[in-house]
């Protein structure tokens, strides 16, 4: 499936119809989640593997690597709302692979991948007042639990995913910008529509728990 086949099939996505602002629950783009996971597909990191989707929301990326060939999709995500939209979600995009959603907290998920794993998220980027360094943590559990990660982050974070993935033994091997087009969904956005300008990254990881 090619990228824009894989963006067309993500666009009936539905988004979280109570988003809590204090969790950042905003959706990711269809076209930006089809650019990683596309990207993730050809290092040879989805087709074949376990793929965990850490704070899946609606199911986005855990879909995403169902389309293209995951052996095994795991979404994880605290709320259930937000999930009971995922499982209808899949049943609109159709994919072979059967997605397993888990209600957890997705920065101490109750897995351990048997095989190697790739992580893909779009965590919560800690700018919300109370939610500080939230992508830390789920960084973290990336570390833990897999050996690649895909992961959108605020612009501007190259120098702390890099510093903070170093320290877990890892390394990143791939940063590129992306663009998150996002629909007013809270009372304190004034616009209808704004973009919102991430960055994504590949992170290798070595296994490492040292902090």
């Amino acid at each position: 499936m090619s990228r824009r086949a894989l963006e067309g099939k993500l666009a009936v996505v539905a988004g979280f119809t109570d988003p809590t602002a204090a969790l950042e629950q905003y959706p990711t783009p269809a076209d930006v989640a089809a650019h990683v996971v596309h990207l993730a597909d050809l290092r040879g990191d989805v087709a074949g593997r376990t793929v965990l989707d850490l704070g899946t929301g609606t199911g986005m990326f855990a879909l995403g690597a169902a389309l293209r060939g995951a052996d095994r999709a795991v979404g994880v995500e605290l709320d259930r709302g937000a999930l009971s939209v995922a499982r209808d979600n899949e049943r609109r995009v159709g994919a072979r692979t059967a997605v397993d959603w888990i209600h957890a907290d997705a920065t101490r998920p109750p897995l351990c991948p048997d095989e190697p794993a790739t992580v893909l998220m779009n965590p919560p980027f800690g700018a919300q007042s109370g939610n500080e360094h939230a992508d830390r943590e789920f960084l973290a559990a990336a570390a833990d639990l897999a050996s690649v990660s895909y992961s959108v982050h605020n612009a501007g974070s190259r120098a702390f995913v890099e510093s903070f993935a170093a320290d877990r033994g890892g390394v990143v091997t791939d940063a590129f910008e992306v663009t998150l087009t996002l629909d007013r969904q809270y009372d304190h956005q004034s616009r209808e529509r704004h973009d919102l300008d991430a960055e994504a990254f590949r992170v290798e990881w070595s296994g490492s728990s040292e902090e």
